[in-house]
């Protein structure tokens, strides 16, 4: 995509960002004193598009990657990108943490966390200087829910040869050293009891765990057991299994040439040896179960962490881009309807969202979340249940519709700008096998979205009878005016399970 190009879909976007800036501003402004009714607080809201709006469909032709394969099977994905000299690498093992053993929850995590720390001809200071010499950066995670796990390295791109030498050192030739991994080790149960306290983190775990049920998916978290019992051989042997050339895919982006990239490429990983790679088998999903509260009561809390959700689609299903349409409308940003029901029309909470969550290989999540004061956990989930009701029952309108869309081509307008972005969508392709054009398609299809699709998304994925509820909170504080208990007004809303800050079970 040429600058010019890049600068005319930035200018196209800058008018909805003005108007969503506005809207959202008048908004504030309009905010009066909280009530419990629905129709009359949400009119308090003033939407002003008093701000010029371009309706035309942006089109794009983005960059497309030069693909080629080295003879031992790494595929290699290059983009060109001029505007600065610098450069990027990702490498995507395709294995991660949905591969890890179920006695073992977090090696995938372990294996990458370990990658820096000490190879044959470096130990880890002698790398974390090399890398710090080159104001380079050089990192590996393989986050809980992923298939695959990423190791991604950056600098001025005249600094290629080195970097590509740092990072193949990592990837090919770890120790995995049993002093630097007894360090790790600390470290990891120390954020792992910091974790713990964290009630946003305890709603997701919960979630994952109730929704996903024995599908790898549902671990979000290594477990104190598994950081205590990990060996540098259970590292190697993970790493020995799965991280080689077949199983992998590199891509670049910046200041370089394909040709001159691709020599460096050979250069540094010509000899990563392969082998076949034998894939673990994921289980079919759950059947979605039934609806069902759940309750973390978390003393102390001042607030109630509310978490609600199903299953939602692969990134690579064909209702992945009307069901991002119909997020983007519930609760896609400020300007979505939780946000402007929950904090601006009834002061409930700071932000109210709702998301689309790992479109992995596997059926990811659409999960709406808000923090909220304990008094106000009724009227909160009073609303959140209105806003999941309206979406399925009435059709949204054309302008309300037409905000949505244009405010998620003006932010892919926007993210063209940025070279780890355009990879990341080249990676994405070859990874998940999408059309070669799915991102130059992607603005016209979001713009083509109609009400009545968006309803028909509503209705097959916002499945009231099947919606998974996960609070945090203290349970012996009024939730409502009445001075109920959070517990009792959660109870009021469906079949409640109670539940400890550790899991246990308490009814």
């Amino acid at each position: 995509m040429s600058k010019t190009s890049v600068f005319k879909a930035t200018l196209r976007a800058l008018p909805l960002v003005l108007c969503l800036s506005l809207a959202l501003a008048a908004s504030m402004l309009a905010q009066g004193n909280a009530g419990e009714q629905h129709g009359a607080e949400l009119s308090k809201v003033v939407r002003l598009n008093r701000a010029p709006v371009n309706k035309d469909i942006l089109k794009v032709t983005l960059p497309k990657p030069v693909v080629s394969k080295l003879p031992n099977g790494l595929t290699v994905l290059v983009i060109e990108r001029h505007k600065l000299p610098t450069v990027e690498f990702s490498l995507w093992i395709k294995t991660g943490a949905l591969a890890d053993p179920k006695n073992l929850p977090g090696l995938a995590s372990f294996t990458a966390g370990m990658l820096r720390e000490g190879t044959r001809t470096r130990s880890s200071s002698q790398l974390s200087n090399d890398i710090d010499s080159l104001g380079a950066s050089l990192n590996a995670s393989a986050q809980f829910g992923a298939s695959y796990s990423t190791v991604t390295a950056s600098g001025l791109a005249p600094d290629s040869d080195k970097i590509l030498e740092l990072m193949s050192d990592a990837v090919l030739n770890p120790t995995f050293p049993q002093d630097e991994l007894d360090k790790f080790k600390q470290r990891q149960l120390a954020a792992l009891e910091e974790q713990r306290s964290n009630p946003s983190f305890l709603g997701r775990e919960k979630f994952q765990q109730v929704l996903y049920q024995d599908f790898p998916a549902a671990v979000v978290s290594a477990t104190t057991a598994s950081v205590k019992a990990v060996t540098a051989d259970d590292l190697r042997q993970f790493h020995d299994n799965y991280y080689v050339p077949g199983n992998a895919i590199l891509g670049v982006v910046g200041d370089v040439t394909p040709d001159d990239v691709a020599a460096l490429i050979r250069k540094h990983f010509g000899d990563w040896k392969d082998h076949p790679v034998s894939q673990p088998d994921l289980p079919p999903l759950p059947s979605p179960a039934a609806a069902k509260i759940y309750f973390i009561d978390r003393p102390d809390s001042v607030q109630t962490d509310i978490t609600a959700g199903d299953y939602a689609v692969k990134l690579n299903d064909p209702d992945y881009i009307p069901l991002y349409v119909m997020n983007r409308v519930v609760g896609g940003g400020p300007s979505a309807r939780l946000f402007l029901n929950l904090r601006e029309a009834h002061g409930y909470t700071y932000g109210a969202y709702s998301s689309l969550q790992h479109a992995d290989v596997y059926r990811g999540a659409l999960i709406a979340n808000t923090q909220v004061h304990n008094a106000v956990t009724d009227g909160s989930m009073t609303q959140l249940m209105y806003e999941f009701k309206r979406i399925r029952d009435e059709k949204v309108n054309a302008d309300e519709l037409g905000e949505a869309e244009r405010s998620i081509v003006a932010g892919f307008a926007l993210s063209l700008e940025s070279p780890s972005q355009l990879l990341n969508r080249a990676m994405q392709v070859e990874y998940f096998g999408l059309p070669a054009d799915y991102w130059d398609r992607y603005p016209a299809q979001v713009a083509a979205v109609t009400p009545d699709q968006v309803q028909q998304m509503a209705q097959k994925y916002v499945d009231l009878d099947h919606l998974q509820i996960v609070c945090v909170g203290d349970g012996k504080q009024a939730g409502n005016d009445q001075k109920q208990s959070i517990q009792d007004v959660l109870a009021k809303y469906g079949p409640l399970e109670l539940y400890d800050t550790n899991g246990k079970k308490l009814n």
